[in-house]
């Protein structure tokens, strides 16, 4: 990895494909917690040995963010997610805005701009990225609101979704992921395995 220098500070480079502009197309997208701490709940198993989160209030919180995108991002679609208890997956779908101009958008915390005509983020705003951050904040901004203690990773992971059937098996995939969360490489616990119960 070559690390590079701005403003005599050294920085991490980009892991977003450099020829990809992020502003339309299909994003398997993972968000973790800061140290990975569970925030959101737990797995637990039910009678019939079925794994289901159990929601903290903040994982509530999570949750109803995720599906808030697409009223704060008109252009954008969160069809499927699952919120993990220190990290949430989820499929975003980003529509190209064709003959797009830089209007005022709704800003990265998921409330109105000021009619001071001073913050337009233009094709910015449209983009991957600004929908991550908009529902990082929202979630953080809800945390803090009621007195809970929360913080994010600093970045995400995306992987380009490029055809139906990848879709597909990602959709698979966070559907199923409480089922395998006693195997998922972000249950850092040391005691991650199977439950007895479901041996």
């Amino acid at each position: 990895m070559t690390e590079e220098k701005f403003r005599n500070k050294y920085r991490i480079p980009s892991a977003r494909a450099a020829w990809h502009n992020y502003s339309g197309g299909m994003y398997f997208v993972t968000i973790c917690t800061q140290k990975r701490e569970h925030f959101f709940g737990e797995i637990v198993y039910d009678e019939n040995k079925e794994a289901k989160m159990n929601y903290t209030e903040l994982g509530n919180i999570a949750m109803e963010c995720w599906k808030s995108i697409p009223l704060h991002f008109p252009h954008a679609e969160a069809p499927l997610w699952v919120v993990m208890p220190n990290h949430i997956h989820g499929i975003i779908i980003i529509h190209k805005l064709e003959n797009a101009t830089t209007v005022a958008v709704e800003t990265q915390n998921f409330a109105s701009l000021p009619e001071n005509g001073g913050n337009y983020f233009g094709p910015q705003s449209k983009n991957l990225a600004s929908i991550v951050r908009g529902f990082k904040i929202g979630v953080t901004k809800h945390a803090r609101e009621k007195g809970i203690f929360f913080a994010w990773q600093p970045r995400y992971h995306d992987h380009i979704v490029r055809d139906f059937d990848e879709m597909n098996r990602i959709a698979d995939y966070i559907e199923t992921n409480p089922a395998r969360w006693a195997q998922d490489k972000l249950n850092d616990s040391v005691f991650a395995e199977m439950p007895e119960m479901m041996k």
